[in-house]
């Protein structure tokens, strides 16, 4: 099983090409109900969904963390790199709408998406499952550490403390 959280209408059509083309197993896209902003307002040549994750965003300096998510997630990320560039703090955004396509990608295609800042944060509305591959034991995860609650999503997210204040101490 191949989940897919796109993150924006372009993700939704990168995500949808990649659906009809798999042969070799079902594919699921989880789409939210949510108003979301669209982040993207171009698809290149080459699908970047294709890898599971690229990169979204970067500062123009050398990032000193990530910040990863997928689905409704990116848009926090997005937000939040602002704010650390507010601050002067450079920081990368990597859209991963397959986590689990991330992961079945060779080790350099993934250490390419992934890179080598020095802080990894993981986005996600969901529990930290998975994402040790990409964040490292030592990442930190902004997420849900249970289940059970149903609410508007903004109440959810405030629940859950998937907010803009990631709690960072960035190097």
């Amino acid at each position: 099983m191949r989940v897919f959280r796109p993150c924006d209408a372009v993700e939704v059509t990168e995500c949808w090409e990649l659906a009809l083309n798999r042969i070799d197993g079902p594919t699921v896209l989880a789409l939210t109900r949510q108003n979301l902003p669209q982040l993207r307002t171009s698809a290149p040549s080459d699908n970047p969904c294709s890898h599971g994750g690229y990169e979204f965003g970067r500062s123009p300096r050398r990032g000193k963390g990530s910040l990863f998510a997928s689905g409704s997630e990116v848009e926090i990320a997005v937000a939040a790199q602002k704010q650390l560039t507010e601050r002067g703090i450079a920081s990368r955004v990597v859209s991963v709408p397959s986590l689990e396509l991330l992961l079945a990608q060779p080790a350099d295609r993934q250490k390419a998406v992934i890179g080598n800042a020095p802080v990894n944060i993981a986005i996600e509305a969901a529990i930290r499952w998975g994402w040790d591959a990409v964040i490292g034991k030592d990442g930190e995860f902004v997420g849900m550490h249970g289940f059970g609650a149903s609410a508007p999503a903004k109440d959810l997210y405030k629940h859950f403390g998937i907010t803009l204040r990631l709690r960072l101490t960035l190097p």
